[in-house]
């Protein structure tokens, strides 16, 4: 789909491609540029940050061998560092609303990895953009919770599986899976980000996301 008639028929992406390279800082500033008033994005962060190289999804992922052995897990180390500062003048060039942090169903909520969470989110730097956290796997709701509080963070859920377990200043849905929603499926998602009073983004990722978005969309009464 060309990006002008993207700019049509949607008022949000989420720029996907970051998690696997980053996109130029020049590059990332066009789009803004390019993009309507009132046209949001959000930004996935760096899996540098996030995902160990043993995960297949660095298939895509242009890195120095150097840096290998010292990415992912939110280890506070300069690689991870430089990546969070190289996916940060990005967000900032977008004008992002949102940077998301998936992580992989690796990481798990063991004291190494909740320490790292810490100290990764304590020390790095932030800008005007909120910071949304997708944790998968085994978390405990009441973890999630306490971590959001005291890290400011944005729980960014599959709403179909689980609603967020702190409140934010906005919730921050992402549909998965490998089939088209139903009808159902989508009228319980229209009653989830009816149900409150606080802005509501729902990105789809699944197969049919387009098909599926649009649907929505015009459940809402938007276009």
């Amino acid at each position: 789909m060309a990006q002008e008639e993207y700019f049509k028929r949607y008022l949000c992406v989420e720029i996907d491609s970051s998690f696997y390279n980053l996109p130029r800082v020049e590059t990332a500033r066009r789009w803004r540029e390019s993009a309507p008033a009132g046209f949001q994005f959000a930004l996935k962060a760096w899996q540098v940050i996030t995902h160990s190289v043993d995960s297949p999804t660095y298939k895509r992922t242009r890195i120095d061998p150097r840096d290998r052995p010292h990415c992912g897990g939110f280890g506070f180390n300069p690689t991870i560092r430089w990546a969070w500062d190289r996916t940060f003048e990005v967000a900032r060039a977008l004008e992002a609303f949102l940077v998301l942090f998936q992580c992989p169903v690796s990481f798990r909520p063991n004291k190494e990895n909740v320490d790292n969470l810490r100290r990764f989110f304590e020390r790095a730097k932030r800008g005007k953009f909120l910071m949304g956290w997708e944790p998968r796997g085994a978390w405990d709701p009441e973890l999630i919770a306490k971590l959001c509080g005291e890290l400011d963070l944005v729980h960014v859920v599959n709403p179909l599986q689980m609603l967020p377990a702190a409140r934010a200043p906005l919730r921050y849905f992402r549909l998965h899976g490998q089939a088209r929603l139903t009808d159902t499926e989508l009228r319980q998602l229209q009653g989830i980000c009816t149900a409150e009073r606080i802005s509501s983004y729902c990105l789809f990722n699944n197969a049919a996301m387009a098909v599926d978005a649009e649907k929505f969309a015009r459940m809402l009464g938007g276009t």
